[in-house]
C-alpha cells in the first residue's frame, strides 16, 4: 500500500485538487482526493511531492531496434538483436513517466508479455503487431525486390491487397493477440515511392479491415496525412487519425462528430527536420517532411479549434539515447501540443486521460487518478500546469509507481 500526499493533484481530467492525496492498494488506486478527506492508511508507504498525476501515454510510438530512420534496416537488423534494443527503450519510457504505451507496429506485441509476465521493467504495452500495407503502399520497402520481401515475414510488416487479404492480413493480428489494427490510409513520409497526399487501400478494404477488428473487439488505427486518406478512414469507421498533416475543417468535423481521435505526432517532424540528414534519412524522405512541415502544425491547430479529442503520441522509432527520435524523449511533444493552441491543463490530459480512448473496447482503467483505476502514476518535481514544459525532460518525474509498484524513486 502507498500514500502520495501532494501539493497539487492533477487527476488527467478536472480540475486539480490542492493538497491532494493518492492511495493504492495491489494494482489499483483505492482514493484520490483531498488529504482531508483521505481514509486513514496506517499501513501505506507515505511519500510526500510537489506533484502527483497519472502516468502518462504515448499513442502512437514504435519498438524496432533501428539505430537510424531507415526503413529498410527493418529487414536487415536480427530479431534477437531488436528486442534486446527494446528492452532499453522500453525502461527508458517508463523513466520518463510513461507507464502505457499504444504501439504502432513493432516488437511491442512481445514486449508486452515480457512486461506483464515481469520478466523485464516497462511500460503497459498495447500493441498492433504488423502494419498493414498495400502493395506499393507505406508499409511496403520500395527498395526491395517484391518477391523477396513478401518471403521474409519479419512481423512488422503486412501486405495485403482486396478485401480476402486485408481479412486474412487483420486476423493474423488477431491471432498474435493485438490491441489494436493499424493500417496505412495514405502514403508516408520515410517510405520511397508513394506520396503522403495519396489514399492507400479502397474505402471497401478499409470497412473490411475495421469490421473484421470490431468483430474481436478492436478498433483501427489509421495512418493519414493526405485528406482522401482521412476521409476514407473515418468513412471506413477508423477510430484514431494518425497524423492528420491535411485534416481540414470538414474531415476535422466529421472526427469530432465520430468521436474519433487525432494522434498528430508532432516530435518526430521536429526530430527529423533537426537532425534527419545527419542520422542518414534519405534525402526523399526530408523533401517531403519539409514540404508538410508547416502544414502539420496548422491542422494540429485547426483540430483543436474544432473540438476533436488529440492524444499524446510521438512516432517514436528509433532506438538509443542517441538515436534521432530516442525513446525517453516521448515527453517533448507536450511543448508541440502546446503550441498548437492547448491549454496545460490540455495537454495533460491529451498526455493521460485521452491515451486510453485510442483502444476502443481495449482501453484500460488507466489515465486517471481516481478510485479503481490503474495504479499508474507519476510525481513531477513542479507544476504542469504553470510551464508544461516540465513534462519534456525525464530528470523532471521524480517517481514512477506502475501498476502500484514504485520503479523510479529520487
Amino acid at each position: 500500500m502507498h500514500r502520495i500526499e501532494a501539493d497539487t493533484l492533477i487527476p488527467g481530467h478536472g480540475a486539480p485538487i490542492e493538497s491532494g492525496c493518492v492511495i493504492t492498494e495491489g494494482t489499483a488506486i483505492s482514493y484520490a482526493g483531498p488529504i482531508g478527506n483521505a481514509p486513514p492508511s496506517p499501513q501505506a508507504t507515505v511519500t510526500r511531492v510537489p506533484i502527483v498525476m497519472p502516468g502518462m501515454w504515448d499513442t502512437h510510438a514504435h519498438f524496432t531496434g533501428l539505430t537510424t530512420p531507415v526503413l529498410e534496416m527493418l529487414m536487415r537488423i536480427p530479431a534477437e538483436l531488436r528486442a534486446i534494443r527494446s528492452v532499453r527503450d522500453a525502461h527508458a519510457a517508463l523513466m520518463a513517466g510513461f507507464t502505457s504505451i499504444r504501439e504502432a507496429g513493432g516488437d511491442g506485441i512481445y514486449l508486452a508479455r515480457a512486461v506483464e509476465e515481469g520478466s523485464i521493467v516497462g511500460p503497459s504495452i498495447y500493441a498492433a503487431g504488423a502494419i498493414l500495407s498495400m502493395t506499393g503502399g507505406h508499409g511496403d520497402l520500395h527498395s526491395y525486390p517484391l518477391e523477396w520481401l513478401l518471403e521474409r515475414d519479419n512481423g512488422m510488416l503486412a501486405l495485403c491487397d482486396g478485401v480476402p487479404e486485408c481479412l486474412k492480413a487483420t486476423r493474423k493480428q488477431l491471432r498474435r493477440n493485438a490491441k489494436v489494427i493499424k493500417v496505412c490510409a495514405s502514403g508516408g513520409v520515410l517510405s520511397e515511392i508513394d506520396h503522403p497526399i495519396h489514399q492507400q487501400f479502397s474505402v471497401e478494404e478499409l470497412t473490411a479491415i475495421v469490421e473484421e477488428a470490431a468483430r474481436a473487439d478492436r478498433v483501427v488505427m489509421a495512418h493519414c496525412h493526405g485528406t482522401p486518406g482521412i476521409k476514407a478512414a473515418l468513412d471506413a469507421g477508423a477510430a484514431t487519425i494518425e497524423h492528420g498533416t491535411h485534416l481540414d475543417e470538414e474531415t476535422a468535423a466529421q472526427m469530432k462528430e465520430q468521436g474519433a481521435v487525432l494522434v498528430p505526432t508532432r516530435f518526430i517532424v521536429e526530430r527529423l527536420l533537426a537532425g534527419g540528414r545527419q542520422a542518414g534519412t534519405a534525402e526523399y524522405a526530408m523533401r517531403k517532411l519539409e514540404a508538410m512541415a508547416d502544414q502539420h502544425l496548422h491542422a494540429m491547430a485547426l483540430a483543436h479549434e474544432a473540438g476533436v479529442t488529440i492524444a499524446l503520441g510521438t512516432d517514436m522509432a528509433t532506438s538509443g539515447p542517441t538515436s534521432p527520435v530516442p525513446w525517453g524523449a516521448n515527453g517533448e511533444e507536450v511543448v508541440y501540443l502546446a503550441q498548437a493552441g492547448m491549454s496545460p491543463l490540455e495537454v495533460v490530459e491529451a498526455a493521460t486521460f485521452n491515451g486510453p480512448k485510442t483502444l476502443g473496447p481495449q482501453a484500460p482503467r488507466s489515465g486517471l487518478l481516481a478510485e479503481g483505476h490503474d495504479a499508474d502514476i507519476i510525481a513531477v518535481a513542479s507544476n504542469p500546469l504553470d510551464d508544461v514544459t516540465v513534462l519534456a525532460h525525464p530528470a523532471n518525474v521524480t517517481h514512477v509507481w506502475k501498476a502500484g509498484n514504485l520503479v523510479k524513486n529520487p
